[in-house]
């Protein structure tokens, strides 16, 4: 049994599709031909009709006699095909009327339309005007009933037999004359589907014919012959091309997210560079500006020495990558107790936690553990992962380090959190280098994104391994430690407040993540005389704001919960603001960062580290109210 799609079956086809496409050209033709012949002669019928009434009834019109109008319309029952009739007065007010039914109402207009017909919904109507003497005295109006659809479907159902009889009539002859040119051709067909399927170049066309099918016929079987002898080599051919493509594809791929992760590293370099070199820059100006204060010049050197720490654990932790991704950093095997490596870890980790109100509970063996590594490297990776779960919890969270040996002998350690937990999509390239959980400007939080990367490869030089689990977003997360030898982990630097003083002539609300910055230029600025209100995240600068009723806002772009340029629209939407200089002050220097910044409504931009001249002049320039064009510093 032949299948629907053979050469015979496509001739057939072929030559149904070639005689349905004629007759639907032709039927076409016809049709259109009728219905607008069939329009065109109601048209004219009932416009002579229109223009009969007219002219009989404009005496009756001109000497108002109503009834022998409608004695004139009721001779309109003679057309039953005119439903409704009637005849309007030069003022537009109905004079007369004929409806061809009684029980069926008729719907007649208001007043009389434009001159000429139209065609609504399945009738048609006539306006024509009634002429005495030159003058227009009147309208009629005709309201008649089109059966253009039935004339379409009378129409339809005889083109559709004819055209049905038609498409047999070419069926059969087209399956008479096509044997003689498929029998050849299907049974090429056969051979070529058979050789597709089985791979096997030694099949021949048995089929004979003459003419050009013939010549098609042997030309096929030479091809299989010469592809016989090649297809061994194309077919390594493509192996090859296909798996050297492969392997460039997922280069490129590499090679894309490489540059794009490079990208996204060097921006938050510089943005984490800039940070500490802001208060440390603030931090000078206070001991110069206030030589004679020793309590102010000690808490600026207390501001810089914690942000110069901050400084030196961010290029030290790139060192540290860059040295193990080069085969340089050596990591020493000595014997190491646990209890020691988690207490150096803690000590270095517990500021920062204790400045987020984080708990932190500790369960380790009662009995002394030793394992061979490095003690520094080992405290290092626990104080990162503990920094890791202080970072990345809500103030007021939980945390618990535990460590005890499982049945395979290994030594586990857990770090675990209540925070805001990893989505199942990000537990593979967590340890990824310069991957965050958050990389929003919203974030609470910052940093390179090298902390876990530095960790894992912490963890392997000492034979360990390191994995991450996670029920998902919210829930919390926990980083488990095995190794056969003690390991540790490092973190990031805990920060505090710098303490406040006074203030007179602007009132200026700052609004930093930083607190040592923001605290040190709050300080200095109070000793000019100023009022400062200090807020550390968007939503606290925002609700302070229309009751503070600053002249000048300095704001971060990263702030948490509300990022810098959302609260800057925010401020500029409030009434008693209108008046307010907002003043950009951030880490991120690119244009394209002062352009989203001056299209927010900030007025002024300044890259951290910012100085007090800078700030200086931008009070003496920047008079609140004076809201002129955006310059950029």
């Amino acid at each position: 049994m032949r299948k629907p799609d053979t050469v015979r079956a496509k001739l057939i086809v072929m030559a149904l599709a070639t005689t349905f496409a004629a007759l639907v050209t032709t039927s076409v033709s016809m049709l259109v031909y009728d219905l607008t012949t069939f329009q065109q002669n109601w048209v004219e019928d009932l416009t002579t009709q229109a223009e009969f009434v007219a002219t009989v009834s404009a005496p009756a019109v001109s000497f108002n006699d109503p009834v022998v109008a409608r004695q004139n319309l009721a001779l309109l029952r003679v057309r039953p095909q005119i439903q409704a009739g009637a005849i309007y007065g030069v003022n537009g007010v109905m004079f007369a009327s004929y409806a061809l039914s009684a029980r069926n109402s008729a719907v007649f207009p208001a007043r009389p339309g434009a001159i000429g017909h139209a065609v609504e919904g399945g009738r048609m109507v006539v306006f024509h005007p009634i002429i005495e003497n030159g003058e227009r005295v009147g309208t009629v109006y005709l309201s008649a009933s089109y059966r253009l659809l039935d004339r379409l479907v009378s129409y339809a159902i005889i083109l559709g037999a004819v055209m049905v009889a038609s498409l047999l009539l070419a069926a059969m002859v087209a399956s008479r004359l096509q044997l003689g040119i498929t029998r050849p051709l299907e049974a090429v067909t056969d051979v070529a589907r058979a050789v597709m399927q089985k791979r096997d170049f030694s099949l021949r066309v048995r089929e004979r014919a003459s003419g050009e099918i013939g010549t098609l016929v042997d030309a096929f079987n030479n091809m299989l012959a010469e592809v016989e002898r090649r297809a061994h080599a194309l077919q390594e051919a493509n192996r090859t091309l296909e798996h050297e493509m492969t392997v460039r594809q997922g280069a490129e791929r590499a090679l894309l997210l490489a540059d794009r992760r490079k990208d996204e590293f060097l921006a938050t370099l510089a943005h984490e560079l800039r940070n500490p070199l802001a208060p440390i820059r603030t931090g000078l100006d206070i001991m110069r500006l206030n030589r004679n204060d020793a309590g102010a010049t000690e808490r600026a050197r207390g501001v810089m020495e914690r942000q110069l720490k901050q400084m030196v654990r961010l290029v030290d932790d790139l060192l540290d990558v860059s040295r193990i991704n080069t085969g340089k950093l050596t990591i020493r095997h000595d014997p190491v107790e646990l209890h020691s490596v988690v207490a150096n870890a803690l000590e270095i980790a517990r500021p920062y936690i204790d400045a987020l109100g984080h708990t932190i509970s500790v369960t380790l063996p009662d009995e002394p553990m030793h394992v061979f590594g490095d003690a520094t490297r080992l405290a290092q990776v626990l104080s990162n992962l503990l920094n890791n779960a202080a970072k990345y919890t809500d103030r007021g969270g939980r945390l618990t380090l535990t460590a005890d040996v499982g049945a395979d002998g290994q030594l586990h350690i857990r770090v675990a959190d209540n925070g805001i937990g990893i989505a199942p999509a990000m537990l593979g390239q967590i340890f990824d280098m310069f991957v965050q959980a958050d990389s929003s400007l919203e974030r609470t939080s910052a940093g390179l994104g090298v902390g876990l990367s530095l960790a894992r490869r912490l963890v392997e030089l000492h034979g360990g391994a390191i994995e991450a689990h996670s029920p998902g977003p919210g829930m919390g997360s926990e980083f488990v430690v095995t190794m056969p030898v003690m390991q540790g982990v490092q973190g990031t630097a805990p920060r505090e407040a710098a303490q406040p003083a006074q203030g007179t002539p602007y009132r200026i609300l700052l609004a930093d993540d930083n607190v040592d910055f923001v605290n040190a230029i709050g300080a200095l600025l109070r000793t000019m005389g100023h009022t400062v209100h200090i807020c550390h995240d968007g939503t606290q600068a925002l609700a302070a704001a229309e009751a503070f009723a600053p002249d000048f806002a300095f704001l971060d772009i990263g702030l948490p919960y509300l990022n810098g340029y959302d609260l800057a629209r925010a401020l500029r939407a409030l009434p008693g603001l209108a008046r307010t200089v907002l003043v950009a002050v951030t880490g991120w220097g690119q244009q394209k960062d002062r352009d989203m910044a001056f299209e927010a409504g900030f007025v002024e931009h300044l890259v951290k580290p910012v100085s007090v001249e800078q700030i200086l002049a931008i009070l003496a320039e920047r008079r609140p109210g004076a809201l002129v064009a955006a310059t950029s510093h």
